[in-house]
């Protein structure tokens, strides 16, 4: 599901005891990074892992700097700790420039949650990426099982053009989502409203991808 292809730089966020690790190595890749936050399972996969492919860093993915890796088109595979999928996908987006796709397994919920809800976080990731269901897993294809069903998705980069501050725009983003039920005419300055076209009386759920981005626009043209 992943389409390693040879020559390919793969990142594997969170790998444990090593079990998908072993699998990515029988693939065509160029190199692997495996990013670990613990550092005794670091130490544990070295000796496990002796492939010259492999680079081992000991790292939070929540908050590492993909582009210390040096490499124009990383993907990253990882089955993400339901606690913190969501800061990981928000990184990832935030290393957008370097990283084209990304296939993560995480909680179905998650998952349905950025396709099909409106969130700052959806938005965020819908603006820059394709995200694709690929499948659910069942509970009882891990060891131990989880109490919750896991889904498998991709985040594919769209050919987007436009410069952006994502910082600036993840504020944006997280200042519309504060107090959802409020219009928009009482979150941002009513110049930013008329530029757009966007009619302030709309709640942030009735907006569209297109409308934020109008909206942001509006922002960076009133700056």
């Amino acid at each position: 599901l992943a389409e390693i292809k040879s020559e390919e730089t793969v990142v594997e966020i969170g790998p444990g005891t090593g079990n998908l690790t072993k699998k990515l190595l029988n693939t065509p890749l160029k190199k692997l990074f495996l990013i670990e936050i613990d550092p005794e399972m670091i130490e544990h996969l070295k000796n496990i892992i002796k492939d010259e492919r492999v680079v081992f860093i000991n790292a939070d993915a929540t908050k590492f700097d993909f582009s210390l890796l040096k490499e124009k088109n990383l993907k990253l595979i990882g089955n993400l700790p339901y606690n913190v999928a969501s800061l990981i996908i928000e990184n990832t987006v935030m290393h957008k420039n370097c990283i084209p796709c990304a296939f993560y397994m995480v909680q179905k919920e998650v998952a349905e949650r950025l396709i099909d809800e409106k969130s700052w976080l959806s938005i965020f990731v819908k603006t820059f990426y394709e995200i694709k269901y690929l499948m659910s897993i069942p509970a009882k294809f891990f060891i131990p099982p989880p109490k919750v069903i896991s889904a498998f998705i991709k985040l594919e980069r769209k050919d987007f053009k436009e410069s952006f501050n994502l910082k600036e725009y993840k504020n944006f983003l997280t200042k519309l989502f504060s107090q959802k039920r409020k219009m928009i005419k009482h979150k941002i300055d009513e110049t930013y409203l008329k530029k757009s076209g966007i009619s302030g009386e709309k709640r942030v759920e009735e907006l569209e991808l297109k409308d934020f981005l109008s909206l942001y626009f509006a922002f960076l043209k009133s700056k």
